[in-house]
């Protein structure tokens, strides 16, 4: 069973605004606040984020170095994804493999990806029929 995730971010502000918006959604709860600082759980486990040092912000991040590609998350329903598309949508977030989009990852897996304000992929899953 996964603790906890903590990723370093460039704007905790921004950070904040953009997953309290989805991770609520997913039946988050904000769990821990502080200056540097959030985190939101969901039953055990729970993201951090964290605002990283001005002398670490570059290079930025990009999934395609070594280390973390994505974060991949259950949604309840194929309904949830296309809800949390629309949000994400009217939020003004650009939904990745548009052409593609909700069968991205294969015929039978039903998903949203998009990006963080830092480029951290995200994945939203169905569960399959």
């Amino acid at each position: 069973m996964l603790h906890h995730i903590e990723l370093y971010v460039s704007d905790l502000q921004r950070t904040a605004l953009f997953w309290e918006g989805f991770l609520t959604e997913l039946g988050y709860e904000i769990y821990q606040k502080w200056d540097k600082g959030i985190s939101f759980r969901h039953e055990t486990a729970y993201l951090v984020f964290v605002q990283a040092d001005e002398r670490f912000m570059n290079p930025p991040y990009d999934r395609r170095r070594v280390g973390l590609n994505h974060l991949a998350f259950h949604a309840q329903s194929r309904e949830q994804v296309d809800k949390v598309t629309a949000m994400l949508k009217v939020r003004g977030v650009q939904i990745l493999y548009p052409d593609k989009h909700p069968y991205a990852g294969g015929v039978n897996h039903y998903a949203v990806y998009f990006e963080d304000p830092d480029r951290i992929k995200v994945e939203l899953v169905a569960p399959e029929l």
